[in-house]
């Protein structure tokens, strides 16, 4: 059975009512907060340096080729 409660001057207080008899031996686990949807972490340094090798190799590319990536990687219809 799980109880929730809250840490309040070193003690902790549980939501509403509990059945454990006194002396009860518990373990208590701190709960992860959430991390806010808008907060937007970046990519590890290393990533970025190791993608931005890659820039600039593909030759004999249609001009259009950023723009229309999946028409000519799937052969959905041309933006």
């Amino acid at each position: 059975m799980t109880y929730r409660g809250r840490v309040q001057n070193g003690v902790v207080i549980f939501d509403g009512p509990n059945n454990l008899a006194e002396g009860t031996e518990v373990t208590v686990e701190p709960v992860k907060r959430k991390e806010k949807a808008t907060t937007r972490k970046k990519p590890p340094k290393g990533v970025r340096t190791g993608i931005m090798k890659f820039a600039g190799k593909a030759k004999d590319l249609p001009a259009d080729a950023s723009r229309n990536v999946d028409h000519y990687l799937y052969g959905h219809a041309k933006r």
